[in-house]
This record gives structure tokens, C-alpha cells and sequence, in this order.
């Protein structure tokens, strides 16, 4: 299997990724929030527009090519002042799963990350998302905190916030 990360710049790879992100989320997301929830969070958060609105604000965004088809992506919130970076999205498609894309995905970002100066990245992962937890925690991932979130809607994001410590010796 064959990896290419590539940096979603045009509207075409935007197009691509919110595509992606709708399969992934649907599959991934619906027993765990609800399809309310996931339609809700797709059309703010993983829209066309909201990702151009995301890469205009900072936001970094890469598709995750394997054996020649779209199979994951991801995208980083740097925040240079703090030597830190949010790992915003880390999705992978289901039958792409348990192969070893997640964590080479992860060692991506991780390598970005220290060529920007970060010192420490951070995400945030549905409290009953129990697979994403466990993959986190074996990756050097530690619970920092719970975070709930009102994100509009009448809908509520409910997180754990993992750190994990890039810095060398």
C-alpha cells in the first residue's frame, strides 16, 4: 500500500476532501452522535466552505492517498505563539482501517508539526469514540482534560482533550 499526503489547496482537492469527510463521518459518526449531529457538523465544519474558511484562518489540510484512491485526511491548527498545533481532523475510511494508514497519517502530521517549531500536539475525541481513545493513548496521547463544547444547533461536542509532547530528549 502506497502513500501519498497531499496539501489541499484548489477547490477541486477542498471538493475532494468534503466528499471524504461526508463517508467518513456518516459510516463513523452516526452511532456514536447521530445523524442529526454528523449533518450538522458536516455542513459546518466539513462543508466546502467551511474548509476554504478553515485554510483562509490558518488551517493546514492534507488528503490522505493510498493505492491511488482518497482513503483519509487530515488537518493542523498551528499556533506558533504557544509552539503548539491542534490536530483538528484525523479520519481515515472504515475498510482503510487497522492497516497501519492511521498511524502513518499520525506520523505525518507529527513530522509537519516539528518542522513548524511545535512543541506539543493536541486534539479533542468524542469521550464515546473508545477506538480513537485507545489509538491515541497507544500513540503517546494523554488525557488532559474534558471539554464540552456548545457548537450551535442545539448540539454539543463531548471531548476528551489529548496532548502529546513532541519535544526530543
Amino acid at each position: 500500500m502506497v502513500e501519498n499526503f497531499e496539501k489541499v489547496q484548489s477547490q477541486a482537492q477542498i471538493k475532494r476532501t468534503s466528499l471524504l469527510a461526508r463517508k467518513i463521518w456518516q459510516e463513523h459518526y452516526t452511532p456514536i452522535i447521530g445523524i442529526e449531529q454528523v449533518e450538522y457538523m458536516l455542513k459546518n465544519f466539513q462543508s466546502p466552505e467551511a474548509i476554504s474558511d478553515q485554510l483562509q484562518n490558518g488551517a493546514v489540510y492534507y488528503l490522505v492517498v493510498s493505492a491511488g484512491e482518497d482513503s483519509g485526511y487530515l488537518a493542523l491548527e498551528p499556533d506558533p505563539e504557544m509552539a503548539s498545533a491542534k490536530l483538528s481532523k484525523i479520519y481515515v475510511l472504515k475498510d482503510k482501517r487497522r492497516c497501519g494508514l492511521g498511524r502513518k497519517t499520525l506520523e505525518f502530521a507529527e513530522m509537519l508539526c516539528r518542522d513548524m517549531g511545535v512543541k506539543d500536539l493536541w486534539l479533542t475525541v468524542n469521550r464515546h469514540n473508545h477506538a480513537a481513545i485507545a489509538f491515541y493513548r497507544q500513540e503517546g496521547f494523554t488525557a488532559a482534560e474534558t471539554v464540552v463544547q456548545d457548537i450551535g444547533g442545539g448540539f454539543v461536542m463531548d471531548d476528551y482533550k489529548m496532548v502529546k509532547s513532541l519535544s526530543r530528549g
